[in-house]
């Protein structure tokens, strides 16, 4: 027995005539290519200080120009804000990140990086870098086609996500 998306996908339509089974196909391999690139990567950060998804959280902080709020980082990242918020409480109590009230707004605290962040970013982001170029060295050509699906892609879910 084969569990690949094609087979998965007719037993389900078997099963729910009615389903509407084609998001299958392109989910399935954007999980398949998520699940490869955290392959690649998590020898990386065995033993860091730091996760993955921590040092993407961190990495836009690490040059911006002025402190950012939890909100604009969530969109940033395409993740949800209660998420966010989380991740940024737990970098804060290991002193990778400040949160500082805004006067602007006292609802929303103003997100920066730390020196002790910086400098676990400068650590292991270009190390994850170097990893993804290796990845991602077969496309060759391809490439430019790649990106610009992928692209128009992120377009469509953000306008229906923006719907919600």
């Amino acid at each position: 027995m084969s569990l690949s998306p094609l087979y998965v996908r007719t037993q389900w339509t078997e099963h729910n005539p009615g389903l509407d089974t084609s998001p299958m196909e392109l989910i399935s391999l954007l999980k398949h290519a998520a699940g490869l690139l955290n392959r690649a990567v998590e020898p990386l950060y065995a033993g860091a200080e730091l996760t993955a998804p921590e040092v993407d959280m961190l990495v836009p902080l690490r040059h911006a120009t002025e402190p950012v709020i939890a909100r604009r980082l969530a969109e940033w990242l395409g993740l949800s804000r209660a998420g966010v918020s989380k991740a940024l409480g737990k970098l804060e109590k290991r002193g990778f990140i400040a949160r500082t009230p805004n006067p602007a707004d006292r609802r929303a605290a103003l997100v920066t990086i730390t020196p002790a962040g910086a400098k676990a970013v400068d650590n292991l982001f270009p190390r994850q870098l170097a990893a993804e170029v290796q990845l991602l060295a077969g496309l060759g050509e391809n490439r430019g086609q790649v990106l610009n699906a992928l692209e128009h892609l992120v377009e469509a879910m953000e306008r229906q996500v923006g719907r919600e």
